[in-house]
């Protein structure tokens, strides 16, 4: 029989081929279960939202609006019923762009949901994280110590500025300002790679040396 799971919970499903990290968020039993970025493999994404059998409800929360953390949630918001899906309004032209795409890898998302702003925050609160895109955001669940910090910030490195909407100085601004003033034993989970913690970066991220 297949695992299932109880709060608190983390999972993370590494999706498409930029290697995504899709995660599930479960705070609290009988509660709300949270996808952040379900960017692609639906199929596996539907599949895992059903390990968490407790669940009152799901909601999907992106980080931000870049076609390899939106792809799979056309299929998943109508395979799962959800109807709370939430993206930053600074986002929503690149979210709905045909342009939104990263060929020939990944072509522009379809059937996406409408989406909505801001979330109940019942279990987090919003950290407005512009740099990466402009309607970037962290999502921090104080009560199990953990940031989702999509592309904003990474094990050992920043999100890229250099596709459309990014700013070096205002991702530098929002890591300096906004993440790095933040508890040092906060775990941080990336939108790509490997989690870390907030006293890490602040000690040996070589983007962050000066700051």
């Amino acid at each position: 029989m297949e695992q299932t799971y109880s709060a608190p919970a983390i999972l993370v499903e590494t999706v498409g081929v930029f290697e995504t990290n899709c995660y599930f968020v479960y705070p609290a039993e009988k509660g709300i279960l949270y996808i952040i970025d379900p960017g692609g493999d639906a199929e596996r994404i539907i599949h895992t939202a059903s390990r968490f059998p407790d669940a009152s409800k799901k909601v999907i929360l992106f980080t931000h609006g870049h076609v390899d953390h939106i792809t799979a949630a056309g299929e998943v918001v109508s395979a799962l019923n959800i109807t709370d899906i939430f993206l930053h309004p600074s986002d929503i032209p690149l979210y709905e762009s045909p342009e939104n795409a990263l060929m020939p890898f990944i072509p522009a998302a379809e059937n996406l949901p409408q989406t909505h702003w801001p979330p109940p925050m019942h279990d987090f609160s919003i950290i407005t994280t512009p740099g990466h895109t402009p309607g970037s955001v962290s999502y921090y669940f104080e009560s199990i110590n953990a940031l989702f910090s999509g592309d904003t910030l990474f094990a050992s490195s920043i999100g890229r500025t250099d596709l459309p909407g990014g700013d070096y100085d205002s991702i530098i601004k929002s890591i300096k300002t906004k993440l790095m003033i933040l508890p040092e034993n906060l775990k941080v989970f990336p939108g790509h790679g490997e989690k870390t913690t907030i006293g890490v970066e602040r000690s040996f991220n070589p983007y962050l040396k000066n700051l």
